[in-house]
């Protein structure tokens, strides 16, 4: 079964990530991703990203994940909003 940890580890695999939250239970995923590489960049070329970081395992292990992208600025911002 694919746990959170190892989700978290494939994308910071192939990512940098300031900050990362994965929550899972083994086929659905939520995750909440805050690097730098997002700058400049659309949602969806941002969760391109995070796609090819996890390669083949995104489409033969993992079912379904929800992604929050976020540039380090853009989660300080979120912080600071619900601190």
């Amino acid at each position: 079964m694919v746990t959170p940890e190892s989700v978290r580890q494939g994308i910071e695999g192939g990512l940098a990530c300031e900050h990362m939250e994965l929550a899972g239970d083994g086929q659905h995923f939520e995750a909440l991703v805050v690097s730098r590489a997002f700058e400049g960049r659309s949602r969806v070329q941002r969760h391109q990203l995070v796609y090819a970081a996890l390669g083949e395992r995104m489409r033969e292990e993992i079912h379904a994940l929800s992604m929050r992208c976020l540039t380090p600025d853009e989660w300080r911002a979120a912080q600071a909003q619900h601190g």
